[in-house]
Formats: structure tokens, sequence, C-alpha cells
């Protein structure tokens, strides 16, 4: 088993769920921000797993070490499937969480709650230099709430409502989002082959 990860994001929220949930295994997490200047990593592609396996791919070449890195967000039926990979700049650019929450609720203005489904995906890439690549995707139903709800989490969790229940993330322990979570069941899958020593 590798003895080192560097996690190649900056999203504190990210980085918190991450580590709580690699917590148990013997290895030391490393941060983008403990490296030395690393080049901030373009997500240009079309898909999640893309973003992933790109940023996983230029950090561990950059590091030298197993680097992994998670590309998430949010698909609503009712808009297409957007914010999709754009999730986190919705907004634009230099948007935060409050924005794109703000924005998503009015390009649903007027959608009733039975048209609101909605996803979150995860895509989780794994690059070991001079070794394997692993990829893992798993997503998470449910619904746009029609206002902010809860204190905790991050991103658009306010907004989530877990299908089988009336919670959103925001309204859910930290312990409690990561069983059913689509970051939650991606990691959960990451760790099983951690443990096995795969890489």
């Amino acid at each position: 088993m590798i003895s080192q990860l560097v996690l190649a994001t900056r999203n504190r929220g990210k980085i918190r769920e991450i580590e709580a949930l690699l917590r148990e295994l013997p290895l030391r997490i490393i941060s983008l921000d403990q490296l030395s200047a690393m080049t901030p990593v373009i997500e240009d592609q079309s898909t999640f797993s893309g973003n992933a396996l790109k940023k996983a791919t230029l950090v561990a070449a950059a590091s030298g070490l197993p680097s992994l890195a998670d590309d998430s967000g949010l698909a609503v039926t009712a808009l297409g499937g957007r914010p999709g990979v754009h999730s986190a700049r919705f907004a634009g650019p230099d948007a935060d969480d409050a924005a794109n929450n703000l924005l998503l609720l009015q390009e649903l203005n007027g959608v009733p709650p039975e048209k609101r489904g909605a996803a979150f995906i995860c895509a989780l890439a794994l690059v070991i230099p001079g070794g394997a690549t692993y990829l893992i995707e798993e997503s998470c139903t449910g619904r746009i709430a029609a206002a902010p709800r809860g204190g905790g989490g991050f991103g658009y969790d306010p907004l989530f409502i877990y299908n089988a229940g009336n919670l959103t993330f925001a309204q859910m322990s930290a312990a409690e989002k990561s069983l059913i979570s689509h970051r939650g069941k991606a990691l959960q899958r990451l760790k099983t082959l951690l443990v096995a020593g795969a890489p």
C-alpha cells in the first residue's frame, strides 16, 4: 500500500471529507499548499472523470508522488444536466457557494417540486507515478429544495435533498452525509482498493 498521497485540490470542503474518510489508513496526506508552487490545473474536460484524471496526472507528474483528484458537481434534470462540470463556477469564474446557489434557485424559479430532480456526481482519479491509474465514479440522487436549509457542508449541500428523506446534505452530520453521498461512496471504494494494496 502507498504511504503518501497528494490531494490534488485546494477546496477545503473536499479536503476535510477526504481526510475524514481516509484517516484510519496509514497514509500521510499532503495538500497542494504543502508543495512548492504548483501551477493551477485548468479544468477544461467535458466530463468529471476527464477533469479528475487530468488533475491527478499533472499533480503526480509534478510532485513525483501518488495523487488523488476529485471532480464532482451537480446535474439538474430540469436544466439539461447543468451546472455539471461547471458547478464550481456556475455563477462565474470567481463565484462563491452563495452565488452559485442563488443562480440555481433563480433558474429553477417556478419549477414544481416533482420536476426538480438532480444528482450529485463524483469522479475520483488516483495516479501512481510509474504505476497504475484508478478511476472511480459514484452518484447520489435527490432533488433541489425551494430555499437553502442547514448550516453544514459546502457547495450546493444546502439545496440538495437526499431522495430517501427530507433533509438536505447541509442538515446532516458529516458522518451521515458520508454514508450516502457521491463522494462518500467513491471514497469507500477507494479505501477498499488501498486496503487491498491495489497500488
